[in-house]
């Protein structure tokens, strides 16, 4: 929703910076000081996952679930394995935004809209992911319903009021109206609803829309009912370390992605990433998957297109994003370089006809599988900044025993020169996308292009 981001980006603004100088970070790399507390057990086959949001919506002209799931052979060859569906239950008709309504506005939380399909229909589409490799998740709208929403009649009291007793719109959503969560009974069938889905539909988790608008303990009590029925994976909309300790296994890397998007634009240097990883890394515990992205719904729809907002950089974020310590993110359309803004209320097909990025998420997706230095949490490998920024070059390196990565990135349309440093695994390393074979030593030059990218696997 429009003013949701407005609303994520003052909060996370309030947390402090732990500044450091950067030539200091450069040289200490990125080491993991996280808050002491119970570790999260993730689901096995998230630890080298990515995630791809689905907009049933704009996907195909149909605009189906069984439209998209002729997709799903595609997807899996790009090596997708996660899907994240946006919301598919019917949206509510009062007060409703364009001819169509958003998706987070709901009118029954136990119904597939219409428009979409059928129950079945989900559940084919869900079995049919499941046969190849793939899990799904749903989207879950948990803050708000939809006027029309039964809740609204039946249960007045499970709604926060005004003075007046009239229900109230969070921001300017005045599709929608906020739930009350200091009403016992409302959490109890709001678990009961999202534990429908698991039994009813064989969902794997949730993505969970303005987590941190709802309290940690209901996402808490929620999670540990969710996993009574089997184990699930839950992503939280939000950038608030409280929902990481018992309730989440992933959220929003917010403040990075709006960083990217500025230090691309010029309008911050590129050694604010040093003062991030310093801020992420004392934030969030280091079993948290932080997730990456250069676009997502509401980025597209509100903010404007990939090509807009990073230009010819679009590659060399995307190479930067799927090789830092994160869970990596493409949006329905990032792979065929959709480039509009897909309208938000209304009918918007996504334009297919040109797939050539889909070989370049299909390797860094395959890497991501085969190298265990870049899988999710604590399961990856160390990460360590090789060289204080110059000429605007970021270099890093993963780690974990005899896998070693080294990521070259050149992150401005000036050619730059670079040394790894004292801290690069010396050896013989293959190149990602070139194939070249190469020695890598603290001593070497590199030199690169304009926003050139370069991944380098350390042969075995």
């Amino acid at each position: 929703m429009k003013k949701r981001l407005f609303f994520i980006f003052l909060t996370i603004a309030g947390f402090s910076l732990a500044c450091q100088n950067a030539k200091q970070q450069a040289k200490q790399g990125n080491v993991h000081k996280s808050p002491d507390i119970k570790q999260m057990q993730h689901v096995d086959w998230s630890r080298n996952a990515n995630i791809y949001e689905v907009n049933i919506r704009q996907y195909t002209k149909e605009g189906t679930l069984k439209a998209f799931q002729k997709h799903l052979a595609r997807l899996q060859k790009t090596g997708v394995d996660i899907l994240w569906l946006m919301p598919v239950y019917p949206i509510g008709e009062k007060n409703r935004k364009g001819s169509m309504g958003s998706y987070y506005s709901v009118r029954d939380y136990r119904k597939v809209n219409p428009e979409f399909g059928t129950l079945e229909d989900l559940k084919m589409l869900v079995e049919d992911a499941h046969r190849r490799g793939m899990h799904v998740i749903l989207d879950w709208v948990a803050n708000h319903t939809a006027w029309d929403n039964p809740w609204a009649a039946a249960h007045p009291d499970w709604y926060k009021k005004d003075s007046s007793g009239t229900f109230l719109s969070p921001f300017d959503w005045t599709d929608v109206i906020q739930l009350d969560y200091s009403n016992k009974a409302m959490r109890k069938a709001m678990i009961a609803s999202m534990k429908y889905w698991i039994e009813n539909a064989n969902i794997d988790g949730f993505r969970c829309d303005v987590a941190e608008m709802v309290p940690v303990d209901f996402w808490e009590e929620a999670r540990a009912e969710l996993d009574s029925v089997k184990p699930v994976f839950m992503l939280a909309e939000a950038e608030k370390p409280e929902l990481m300790t018992k309730a989440f296994d992933a959220n929003y890397a917010w403040r990075l992605h709006f960083l990217m998007n500025e230090i691309v634009q010029q309008k911050k240097p590129l050694s604010a990433l040093y003062d991030y990883f310093r801020w992420n890394d004392t934030t969030f515990p280091a079993y948290s998957y932080r997730m990456t992205f250069i676009d997502n719904h509401d980025e597209n729809s509100w903010k404007g297109t990939v090509r807009k907002r990073l230009g010819d950089a679009a590659q060399t974020v995307a190479v930067f994003m799927n090789t830092i310590p994160g869970f990596p993110l493409i949006y329905s359309g990032q792979e065929a370089g959709l480039d509009k803004s897909l309208a938000f209320f209304e009918k918007d097909e996504i334009d297919w006809s040109d797939l050539s990025l889909s070989g370049f998420y299909q390797q860094l997706n395959q890497l991501k599988h085969q190298n265990p230095a870049l899988q999710n949490g604590q399961y990856g490998g160390k990460f360590t900044i090789l060289s204080q920024a110059k000429d605007n070059i970021f270099a890093f390196q993963r780690s974990l025993n005899e896998n070693n990565i080294v990521v070259l990135l050149n992150l401005s349309n000036k050619e730059g020169k670079i040394r790894p440093g004292g801290d690069v695994r010396t050896g013989y390393y293959g190149e990602v996308f070139s194939k070249a074979t190469i020695q890598i030593t603290p001593e070497r030059n590199f030199t690169l292009a304009p926003w050139e990218y370069r991944i380098y696997i350390l042969k075995k």
